[in-house]
C-alpha cells in the first residue's frame, strides 16, 4: 500500500493547519510556570552563546542537554530577545509533525480514519496544554512517532531502508530528552518488531541502539565533567539517571501512568481501551492490515507505558509518546464499517463531538458564577460555542459531512475555551513579570544586593529572573539567620507571609517599599539600610 502524491501533499496540509492552530495567539505571552526554566536558558545562551548545557546564573545546569535551549535560540535570534512564541514554536512543530505523520500512517486506509485520529489527539487534554508551551516530551513523541513510522513504512508502503534516518533520530531524542529520549522510541520499534516476528531485524537493531545510548552516555558524562568538573557531573548523574530511578526526584505508584491517563489523556485514552476491547473481540472478521496496524500502535504505546513505570518518577507530560498510539486505537470504529460494537463506540465518539460546544458553554457559565473578577469577559467566546454548537446540531440531519463538522465544531470550541479564556486567566493569576519589573526598577534607582529569601534558587527565583533583561547575580536565603547575616544596604524579595513571620521575631523593622503579586502569591520588597 503505497503512499500517494496526493496522501504527501494532504498530510502537509494537515500539519501545516495544525501549526498554525498550535502557534494562535503566541507572540508576546509572559513566561509562567515551567516554561519560564527554559526561556531563562535562552535568554542566557543569546547573552553568552550557545553552550553544552543550558545555564541559570551563569553556572551549568545538570538536568537538560542545550539541544531543546537550541532550537529556542535559533527562532529567536530574528527577534533579538526569546520571545513566547519562539519558545513554544519548537513544540508546535513537533505537534505538526505527529499530525503529518499520522496522516499518513492512516490515510491509505481511510481519510476518515486520518482524520478521527487526528481530532481525538487535539481533544486531548495534555496534548493541548504541552503543545504550547516549552515541551521536550512533546518533541520526543515526535521523534518516537517518526521511528515507528519509519520501520512500518519501510515493510509496508515500499519505502527503503532508512536505517540511517533512524539512528539520526533516535540521536536527536538523546539530545532533547537524554537517555530516555534515544530508549522509548528504540522500544517502540522494537515492540513493533516482535509483534511481526522480525527476530534477526529485532536483534540487530536492539543492539545498536544499545551500543549508541552506551556512546551518547559516555559522551554526555565526559561533556559534564568538561563543563562543570566532577560535582557538577555527579549532578548530572543524579538528576539525568538515579533520581529519576530511585524516586528522590518524586515518586509514584506502579500503576499512575494506567490510571491517571484516564483523565489527563483524555479523550484519546479512555476511548482507547473498548476500542481495543472490540478490535480483539471482532479479530476474526477484521482480519487485515488495519487491524494488524491496531495491535502495532497498541504495543508501542503499552511499552511506552510499561517502560515508563519502571522510574519511580512519573509526570503526566512523560507519557505523551503513546499519545498519537492511542489516538489511532481510539479512532478505529470509524475504519470499521460493520460490526455492532463499533457501531456504538461511533455513535459514542459522534455524541461526544455533537455536545462539546454546549458543554464547554454550560461550564463557562458555571464556573463564572463562581469566579466573577477572573471570568469578567466571557460573552464573546460563550456566543461563538453557541453558534458552534448550533452549527454541530445541524448536521443530525443532514449525513452529509456529519462527522467532519461535529469533529472541525468540538476542536474549534476546546481550543476557543483553551486560548481565549484559560490562557489568558492562568497568566493573569501566575503573572511575575509586574512585580519583577517594578522590582527591578526600584534596584536600578538605588543599587544594591538583591536577597531572595525562601524563592528557592531552582524554583521561584528563576521565574524571577526569567522577566529581567540582564543577568544578575541574587543572594539566596532560607533561614531568618542567614537573612539577618546578609549586610546593608541590601534589597529584600519575600512571600507577604515570610515577611510576617519574620517582622514576629526580628527586633528590626522594616517597611515594604513595594507590594504585588508575585505567581500568585503576595510578595513584598524591602530595603534594608546599612
Amino acid at each position: 500500500m503505497t503512499l500517494s502524491p496526493a496522501i504527501r501533499r494532504q498530510s502537509l496540509f494537515a500539519g501545516l493547519l495544525a501549526l498554525l492552530l498550535f502557534c494562535a495567539g503566541a507572540h508576546g505571552q509572559a513566561p509562567i510556570g515551567f516554561d519560564s526554566r527554559f526561556v531563562l536558558f535562552a535568554q542566557e545562551m543569546l547573552r553568552h552563546g550557545p553552550t553544552v548545557f543550558p545555564t541559570t546564573y551563569g553556572q551549568p545546569y545538570a538536568d537538560y542537554t542545550a539541544l531543546s535551549t537550541l532550537f529556542i535560540w535559533l527562532l529567536s535570534l530574528p527577534f533579538g530577545a526569546v520571545d513566547s512564541l519562539s519558545a513554544w514554536l519548537p513544540s508546535a512543530i513537533a505537534g505538526a509533525v505527529i499530525v503529518t505523520l499520522m496522516y499518513r500512517l492512516l490515510a491509505p486506509f481511510s481519510q476518515r480514519w486520518a482524520w478521527s485520529s487526528i481530532v481525538l489527539l487535539l481533544l486531548t487534554a495534555t496534548f493541548v496544554s504541552e503543545v504550547r508551551a516549552v515541551s521536550q516530551d512533546l518533541m520526543l513523541a515526535a521523534v518516537a512517532l517518526a521511528v515507528f513510522y519509519l520501520g512500518y513504512a519501510h515493510d509496508h508502503r515500499g519505502a527503503g531502508r532508512r536505517w540511517p534516518w533512524v539512528f539520526v533520530l533516535l540521536l536527536l531524542g538523546f539530545g532533547i530528552r537524554g537517555p530516555i529520549g534515544l530508549v522509548v522510541p528504540t522500544g517502540m520499534l522494537c515492540g513493533y518488531y516482535l509483534l511481526t516476528g522480525q527476530w534477526r531485524r529485532l536483534l540487530l537493531f536492539g543492539l545498536l541502539a544499545s551500543l549508541l545510548l552506551a556512546a551518547c552516555i559516555g559522551l554526555l558524562l565526559w561533556l559534564a565533567r568538561v563543563s562543570g568538573g566532577e560535582a557538577f557531573l555527579q549532578d548530572v548523574i543524579r538528576m539525568q539517571f538515579m533520581g529519576r530511578m530511585d524516586g528522590s526526584e518524586g515518586s509514584s505508584g506502579a500503576l499512575f501512568y494506567f490510571t491517571s491517563s484516564l483523565g489527563n489523556y483524555a479523550l484519546a485514552y479512555p476511548l482507547a481501551l473498548p476500542g481495543l476491547l472490540a478490535a480483539w473481540l471482532g479479530r476474526e472478521q477484521q482480519r487485515g492490515p488495519a487491524l494488524s496496524l491496531v495491535w502495532y500502535c497498541t504495543a508501542a504505546a503499552l511499552v511506552v507505558m510499561l517502560g515508563l513505570s519502571i522510574p519511580q518518577a512519573k509526570k503526566a507530560r512523560y507519557l505523551l509518546p503513546m499519545l498519537p498510539m492511542v489516538a489511532i486505537v481510539a479512532a478505529y470504529p470509524f475504519q470499521v464499517l460493520h460490526g455492532r460494537c463499533f457501531a456504538w463506540l461511533r455513535r459514542i465518539v459522534l455524541a461526544l463531538w455533537l455536545l462539546t460546544p454546549g458543554l464547554l458553554a454550560i461550564a463557562l457559565l458555571i464556573v463564572q458564577r463562581r469566579y466573577p473578577a477572573q471570568l469578567a469577559d466571557i460573552g464573546v467566546p460563550v456566543a461563538v460555542l453557541l453558534v458552534l454548537q448550533v452549527a454541530a446540531v445541524s448536521r443530525l440531519w443532514l449525513p452529509r459531512w456529519r462527522a467532519e463538522v461535529m469533529a472541525g465544531c468540538a476542536v474549534l470550541a476546546l481550543w476557543l475555551v483553551y486560548v481565549v479564556v484559560f490562557e489568558p486567566v492562568e497568566r493573569r493569576l501566575y503573572d511575575t513579570r509586574g512585580f519583577s519589573q517594578a522590582v527591578a526598577a526600584e534596584i536600578a534607582q538605588h543599587p544594591a544586593p538583591l536577597v531572595l529569601h525562601r524563592l528557592g534558587k531552582d524554583a521561584k527565583a528563576i521565574k524571577f529572573m526569567v522577566n529581567l533583561d540582564q543577568d544578575l547575580q541574587p543572594v539566596f536565603s532560607e533561614t531568618p539567620a542567614q537573612l539577618q547575616a546578609v549586610p546593608g544596604p541590601a534589597w529584600l524579595m519575600m512571600d507577604r507571609h515570610d515577611f510576617q513571620a519574620l517582622q514576629a521575631t526580628s527586633a528590626q523593622a522594616l517597611h515594604p517599599q513595594l507590594n504585588g503579586r508575585f505567581d500568585n502569591n503576595d510578595y513584598v520588597l524591602l530595603y534594608r539600610e546599612p
